[in-house]
């Protein structure tokens, strides 16, 4: 009996310690302005529980609210005693969790996810479960599902969760982008279901290809060097750069730091040519990591590096964005930044991303709306003026949203992620911070920028399903409650909406919209007028 409860609590705290083929060309358009293809990268899931795997984004996106933020994050306890809520082993023993608790599945030796620990002891296996807390919803979300069944304008009358999402989540893999439709442009290939979207770039002399995540919440580009080193490894199964594969490299001999919501690098800071879509920056000046986290480490990782596309203030590097240097190259005419977020489930395969303008084609102009960027720390944040669920107003105003395509999860106040279950016909409150809802429903969920709604793609509020057996069952809810800080402070992130708040304490919310919004708008960002766009997508 004791040595049953030892295992389990053992690999209880060994889990959580965890969790955490051909290119598309560049296409040019017209004189100063290129866009990159995005690309989607399967990523093996191992079989990770859906309420888990809930919990790490959750943990992630309150990680990234707190730097976005510039306060403390949660300490290592809380997050701990969070997976310990959601964390079941079963009367046959742990066994039959054994690679559910980390996106890379469990190594056979535990190890930390520190970047403290790759600097001090030389060891980085990383969990890719991030930092963050969330509380349970509490009684005003455990109220949610007697008030949606009470009636609402919704029905559960759709499909059920996508079987190519639920494919894709458990396969693993990349599936590539399409040629651009429009010059100047790269695709964007997706990671997994819709998790991240990468394009290639070219670094060094001679040029050769690196894959990095594109990502509008942070303003630091680097990739790993050539002297990356975790536990004796290389840094996994990349392509690294350094003065023996390229001669134009230049090391500044300057140290470098970022710690992202699921991860962390370090490394120095260096000089060399970077080709973005055939426009070439010579000497360009960015990061080389000699430390990485498992998440960034890992063999599955489908990517090299990151690309951070905020505002340059917010560089850890205090160096010009890419897209900043492009524009002060006079390469292309402005230092905008435009996104076409691909969803799997459209197997369509049509993301892209554009330096120095938009491409109109994949937009509807006429609702196109343009506003300021309310932040002033170098994200991209501005006012939301409502949201609805199946067009009722659920009173959540004077909300402002940061837009961010690195983030993944919604979460909200308790009273806020109740007030919109209780809109929707079948939520349900897990108890835990989380929420149900029938992976059948029909409910609409739309935030309004600038004097336009925009409706969130039902499947985008589906997580996963609960059963993965049972794919019109009940399904995890995108948006989800934690004690963020004040009462109207909201997450709004990337695979699913994270809310995140204002700097200022005592100011109202700040939701943090990530690609379960943005795969539903045309994305512009203006470093120069220092203002955002939105459109519907085409």
């Amino acid at each position: 009996m004791h040595l049953g409860l030892s295992l389990s609590l053992l690999l209880a705290n060994l889990l959580f310690s965890l969790s955490s083929g051909a290119q598309a060309a560049p296409a040019r358009r017209g004189a100063g302005m290129v866009t990159l293809p995005l690309k989607r990268i399967h990523q093996i899931r191992d079989d990770v529980d859906a309420q888990v795997q809930l919990q790490q984004h959750i943990n992630r996106g309150l990680k990234r609210h707190a730097r976005m933020t510039r306060r403390e994050a949660p300490t290592k306890r809380q997050l701990q005693e969070n997976i310990e809520k959601r964390l079941y082993i079963p009367a046959s023993g742990p066994g039959s969790h054994s690679k559910r608790f980390n996106r890379h599945g469990v190594p056979k030796v535990p190890a930390t996810g520190e970047l403290a620990a790759v600097k001090n002891k030389n060891k980085a296996k990383g969990g890719k479960g991030g930092k963050g807390a969330a509380a349970a919803a509490g009684a005003a979300g455990a109220g949610a599902g007697a008030a949606a069944a009470a009636g609402n304008a919704s029905s559960n009358t759709g499909p059920g969760f996508s079987q190519v999402a639920e494919d894709a989540s458990n396969a693993g893999g990349l599936t590539l982008g399409n040629t651009p439709t429009a010059g100047d442009s790269l695709a964007l290939d997706i990671e997994a279901n819709d998790v991240g979207y990468i394009a290639t770039v070219q670094m060094g002399t001679p040029p050769v290809d690196f894959k990095v995540l594109m990502d509008s919440g942070s303003a630091d580009l680097w990739v790993g060097g050539e002297a990356c080193n975790v536990g004796g490894d290389n840094c996994g199964n990349h392509t690294f750069l350094g003065a023996t594969s390229s001669s134009t490299f230049v090391d500044t001999g300057a140290p470098f730091q970022v710690t992202y919501g699921s991860g962390a690098v370090a490394g120095d800071i260096i000089t060399d040519n970077l080709v973005v879509a055939g426009l070439a920056l010579k000497a360009h000046t960015f990061g080389v990591a000699t430390q990485e986290t498992d998440d960034f480490s890992s063999d599955t990782v489908p990517f090299d590096g990151l690309m951070g596309l905020a505002q340059s203030a917010l560089s850890e590097q205090k160096t010009l964005t890419p897209v900043e240097s492009l524009a002060q190259q006079g390469l292309i005419q402005d230092a905008i930044t435009s996104y076409k977020i691909p969803r799997l489930q459209d197997e369509k395969n049509d993301g892209e991303i554009t330096f120095g303008g938009s491409d109109p084609a994949k937009f509807d102009a006429n609702t196109l709306v343009t506003f300021a960027n309310v932040n002033t720390e170098g994200f991209w944040e501005g006012a939301m003026d409502a949201v609805t669920v199946n067009g009722q107003d659920t009173g959540l105003t004077g909300r402002t949203a940061i837009l961010d395509t690195g983030t993944t999860l919604v979460v909200a106040p308790p009273a806020d992620a109740a007030a919109v279950h209780a809109l929707i016909d079948g939520a349900q409150s897990d108890g835990q911070g989380g929420f149900t809802i029938p992976c059948t429903t029909t409910a609409s969920v739309a935030l309004s920028f600038g004097g336009q709604s925009f409706a969130i793609d039902t499947r985008d509020l589906l997580f996963a399903p609960v059963d993965p057996n049972d794919l019109t069952g009940d399904c995890v809810s995108g948006i989800s409650s934690g004690e963020i800080g004040a009462a109207t402070e909201w997450l709004v992130c990337v695979h699913n909406l994270l809310f995140t708040r204002l700097q200022n304490p005592n100011s109202l919310v700040v939701p943090q919209v990530g690609d379960v919004f943005l795969k539903n708008v045309y994305y512009i960002t203006d470093v120069g007028k220092n203002q955002i766009s939105l459109a519907n997508t085409v």
